[in-house]
């Protein structure tokens, strides 16, 4: 299958009524000027696999698989996908599965077969899965069996039972009733039609953006935009079939997917996967495969390397871009990196609705320790307009980062109301984020200097405020709840909720509310790490809550309670 040459062109289809599409005049610009080729990203991907084939392609601590042992194996996924199941082409499948090597095989496959993977997480709960199984109309879901505690498997229950989805299929355990095992997928088809033939005017994958709420937001990636996403990335990293790329954070977020996975088989490189973000896992990976990139370490992670006492005596020579991203960086960690291990830090900023920066890696430190850099594509486009208004404030001061361009969605997935306040008239993307322009190293770079958005932003996972108060206030002994970013040295923030409740109501424990949160559906890592009681609120001028008031509130007591800590009088060293 690797052999085939075949191309047809791409035959016309309805547009989806859900998809907002580029407009006319900017995919033939796109095209004009080569950002987008005319292919789908199967077809890219495959033929890739076919100039590389002999080279490694994935390594995990169970396989090391060449380019054509891959690929061979996710055209035999896709095409018993279509013979086993009653999948189609344009079909969605939730996926539910960590950093194993058959998260690769069934992603690349469903490519091939023209179905869209839904790369949602497999920590999501039984709500989650469920809204956005509805909102996409996905009609299978592939699991992990043996991820975490089996959340998967009893998500999977549920949506069979209450016949939200169609197909289940089980990877790494046996499968349940009503369900087909991943083996019995990937031997249970011939033929699979060229990937060639996929559609490339299509959505060919479904992200979410930061998590979910009553409306999830998801973003609709295209064939083209996908493909010219990765190998933009690719190109900002100069990534070679010499290139060794180690990730170990979640693949199937969008950064794993258009920062790793697809920049590594685009490029002939080599992609190491790691099982999960521990320091030691990480440290065994480094010694062992000696990688020469990190293109996405969250800052939480790169403190636990300075505080593991093995990487003093760990050659790190082979890391030649440590590329940090998620959070904002502190200064003082880029320079002990620097100084202790070795480690010279770049700084990324992205997306799942499209738009990557990152630091140059011959630029300054002042550029590469202040700011998350330039677009990776010369016609990505950014504009820092007024907080509520369209007007660009002058070069230096913070607005609102609003980008558009050739990779960067023009509107989330089946959500046209939305839209309207996210996307300005002429398809620039609202980010929520607060942005500075700067003239460094004669060009012009970008911080990232705060939200606007309601987000907690835990690590390099995300919680939308609104959908954890929605399930909160569903608890009979509360009457309001605000759910506020608390500073946290490790992970950057966790969620604190302050409460008012019912009259003589009891005093509601982090552990009671965390268990009738977990009872909802909600996922574990969105669930509140401190409570706070209080009896009102503090008003905005406009009489809406002061979140910004509650922050700085919270704020301040951790601050005092550290202080205390390491007083003298508590005998705290």
């Amino acid at each position: 299958m690797l052999d085939s040459n075949h191309v047809t062109e791409p035959a016309a289809t309805p547009a989806d009524p859900g998809l907002t599409p580029f407009p006319q005049h900017a995919i033939d610009q796109y095209r004009r000027l080569g950002l987008w080729g005319g292919r789908s990203l199967p077809s890219e991907l495959f033929a890739a696999a076919r100039v590389h084939g002999d080279r490694v392609a994935l390594v995990t601590p169970e396989v090391r698989w060449t380019y054509r042992e891959l690929f061979e194996r996710a055209a035999d996924f896709g095409a018993g996908l279509l013979a086993v199941t009653t999948l189609r082409a344009g079909d969605a499948v939730l996926f539910q599965m960590g950093n194993v090597a058959e998260t690769v095989v069934a992603y690349l496959g469903c490519l091939a077969a023209g179905v869209r993977p839904v790369c949602t997480l497999p920590q999501h709960g039984e709500r989650e899965v469920s809204l956005l199984a509805a909102h996409v109309g996905a009609r299978g879901l592939l699991i992990q069996a043996d991820f975490g505690k089996g959340e998967p498997l009893t998500n999977a229950q549920s949506l069979l039972e209450r016949e939200l989805i169609d197909v289940v299929i089980v990877a790494r355990g046996e499968p349940m009733a009503g369900a087909v095992s991943f083996q019995t997928i990937l031997s249970g088809g011939s033929m699979l039609p060229a990937p060639d033939d996929v559609n490339p005017d299509e959505i060919v994958v479904f992200q979410l953006s930061g998590g979910t709420t009553g409306l999830p937001k998801v973003a609709p990636r295209l064939h083209e935009e996908y493909v010219y996403n990765s190998r933009a990335w690719a190109e900002a990293l100069r990534w070679s079939p010499a290139t060794k790329v180690l990730y170990p954070l979640p693949l199937l977020h969008n950064a794993g997917i258009a920062l790793a996975l697809q920049p590594a088989l685009l490029s002939g490189a080599s992609i190491v996967l790691a099982p999960s973000a521990r320091i030691d896992v990480l440290l065994d990976l480094i010694e062992a495969e000696r990688p020469t990139t990190l293109p996405l370490v969250p800052p939480a992670l790169a403190i636990r390397l300075l505080e593991d006492p093995r990487s003093r005596t760990l050659d790190l020579s082979c890391i030649e871009d440590y590329i940090v991203g998620g959070q904002r960086l502190p200064v003082e960690i880029a320079e002990r990196l620097r100084d202790e291990l070795g480690i010279s830090v770049r700084q990324m900023f992205g997306m799942a609705e499209g738009m990557f920066l990152v630091t140059p890696a011959d630029s300054s430190e002042e550029l590469r320790f202040h700011t998350v850099g330039q677009p990776i594509s010369t016609a990505d486009e950014v504009r820092i307009l007024e907080i509520d208004g369209t007007a660009e404030v002058p070069f230096g001061e913070i607005g609102e980062f609003c980008v558009r361009g050739p990779y960067t969605i023009r509107g989330y997935y089946r959500a046209a109301e939305h839209n309207a306040d996210t996307f300005t008239d002429d398809g620039f993307y609202r980010t929520g984020d607060l942005a500075r322009a700067h003239h460094l190293d004669d060009t012009t770079v970008y911080s990232i200097e705060g939200r606007i958005k309601d987000v907690i932003n835990r690590g390099v996972e995300k919680i939308h405020a609104e959908e954890v108060e929605e399930l909160i206030l569903r608890h009979p002994d509360v009457t309001n709840a605000a759910l506020v970013a608390m500073p946290d040295e490790v992970l950057g923030e966790r969620a604190c909720v302050y409460l008012i409740l019912e009259e003589n109501a009891p005093h509601l424990a982090v552990s009671t509310l965390g268990e009738f949160l977990l009872g909802q559906g909600l996922a574990k890592y969105k669930l509140p790490e401190r409570v706070e009681i209080v009896d009102q609120f503090p008003l905005s001028n406009v009489g809406k809550v002061s979140k910004k008031t509650l922050r700085e509130t919270i704020t301040n007591v951790l601050l005092a309670e550290r202080e205390h800590h390491d007083s003298p009088a508590t005998g705290a060293r």
